[in-house]
């Protein structure tokens, strides 16, 4: 596997993985020719526009009924995102005995909860900052701003009242989650990260690139 490329297209971003070291661009500037030569790339690909065309040494991966003793809930398992799918085996494996909560931040956020049996129980999809933020593309951002702030300006209360979405989203799903197993470990991932970080009121690790390390994973014990 040391020649093989762990490839992540999202719809904001694409990552991939060569010989333990990772990279990253915009999708909207990725081509495949961007990549080194390899002998297999694995691929998940959760982009709405980004289209491959099936090569022999291409392996587009899908979510599974099983990996080990982790089990999807979806009654058709592909149906499933990979990127949920992957970024849920990477925890899997920090502690397969453990309950956990997967929460990736990026143009859409998820969450998923999986009981200390490997059991997927369920999980939600909402959109990420950049495409709340779209729905009314003409309003101005502003990055210098707080949850708890009032905006003076459309910039300003346009820039709070969006990330206060996300925030409460993320805080009240998690502590409702919670209730179900309180024991459980979270693990955020996502590149929306940076900008949720400091309002966060529940304890967890973060791991940048869950879903690419899921992905290697996947493809020495699956493929």
């Amino acid at each position: 596997m040391s020649s093989c490329i762990f490839l992540d297209i999202g719809n904001t971003n694409t990552k991939w993985k060569y010989k333990g070291e990772y990279f990253e661009t915009p999708t909207n500037e990725f081509t495949l020719s961007r990549l080194p030569k390899a002998s297999k790339i694995w691929i998940s690909n959760v982009s709405s526009s980004f289209i491959i065309e099936s090569k022999s040494n291409f392996a587009i991966v899908e979510s599974q009924e099983f990996y080990k003793n982790l089990k999807n809930s979806y009654e058709e398992p592909a149906m499933l995102g990979s990127d949920r799918w992957l970024a849920m085996i990477a925890s899997y494996e920090i502690n397969p005995n453990k309950g956990f909560i997967v929460v990736d931040i990026g143009s859409a956020v998820t969450i998923d909860l999986v009981g200390s049996s490997g059991l997927h129980m369920g999980g939600v999809i909402f959109p990420g900052l950049i495409n709340i933020r779209k729905t009314f593309d003409h309003f101005p951002v502003s990055s210098v701003i707080g949850v708890n702030d009032i905006g003076q300006s459309t910039k300003e209360a346009w820039s709070i009242g969006t990330l206060d979405i996300i925030i409460n989203g993320i805080n009240r799903k998690i502590h409702d989650i919670k209730v179900r197993d309180s024991d459980a470990n979270i693990y955020l991932t996502g590149g929306g990260f940076d900008e949720v970080e400091k309002y966060l009121d529940f304890s967890y690790t973060y791991h940048k690139n869950l879903v690419l390390d899921g992905l290697e994973l996947f493809a020495h014990n699956v493929g």
